[in-house]
């Protein structure tokens, strides 16, 4: 898929890191539609890009719809909008799950159902759900979390199946711990000795690689946590032995720390 000339709809447009994708797909001559509920920070941003800003809160169906009935012919979708969700499970109100899996989970799937049309009918699209690598290895404290996380993974994997003969592509983004932006940078939590990190500018390059190389699935992270992310896949148990013993219970109590207030 060209970048050049398209209409890109990208959630979640206020955060750091999705200031960095707006900025690459900008560079990269997309047509955008931001989203984000931080109209203060959407306004400037949309003005320096070019771009046309909508503010929307994506827990809320109503918003969505509007969202929806607003935005047009979109020819790429970057969901990139989520909530922490950060914690241990008993920390949660029923209502904070319910507004964590309506953001991380239920708003890419309702968007892709309502955009994915008129893709198929063009003979081209893109679709990248930014996940987590909380999406592919379980880590204590982040039970809701992951769960949005690995459900997203599963659905893009599928549609993209459904989708292969349509022409258009189906890409799922994993980033690990990111500095200088986004959940884990705003948290303030602090990695042990060795353990290494990405830029939101390493995320917004994946987001435009996976667009222009119809990649399937695309990991921001040092190879390390790339390679739990696999070993979770096949030795699930090993691979939490290990994060265990690595200090994973402390850096996920240091993040739930820093994120409650942001459910």
């Amino acid at each position: 898929m060209q970048i050049s000339g398209a209409t890109v709809l990208l959630t979640g447009a206020t955060g750091g890191i999705g200031q960095a994708i707006a900025r690459k797909l900008a560079a990269a001559g997309a047509e955008l539609v931001l989203t984000g509920r931080r109209a203060d920070v959407l306004a400037p941003l949309a003005k320096e890009l070019g771009a046309r800003p909508l503010s929307v809160d994506l827990s809320t169906p109503m918003e969505l719809t509007r969202l929806l009935g607003e935005v047009g012919s979109v020819d790429i979708l970057v969901a990139n909008a989520a909530l922490p969700a950060s914690g241990l499970l008993e920390s949660f109100t029923v209502d904070e799950i319910d507004r964590a899996l309506a953001v991380n989970l239920r708003a890419p799937i309702v968007l892709a159902h309502e955009l994915v049309p008129g893709m198929v009918q063009r003979g081209s699209g893109h679709l990248v759900f930014v996940s987590s690598l909380a999406g592919k290895a379980a880590a204590p404290g982040s039970s809701i979390y992951s769960a949005s996380k690995y459900a997203l993974r599963g659905f893009a994997g599928s549609l993209r199946a459904e989708l292969a003969t349509s022409g258009v592509g189906v890409s799922t983004v994993f980033p690990g711990f990111i500095r200088d932006a986004g959940m884990f940078a705003d948290s303030g939590a602090t990695l042990p000795r060795g353990l290494q990190t990405r830029t939101p500018a390493d995320v917004a390059q994946a987001v435009a690689s996976a667009i222009e190389k119809n990649r399937g699935e695309v990991d921001v992270a040092p190879l390390s946590m790339r390679a739990s992310g696999i070993l979770a896949g096949v030795a699930p148990e090993v691979a939490s032995t290990l994060a265990r013993r690595l200090g994973a219970d402390a850096i996920s109590a240091q993040i739930a720390a820093g994120q409650t207030d942001k459910r």
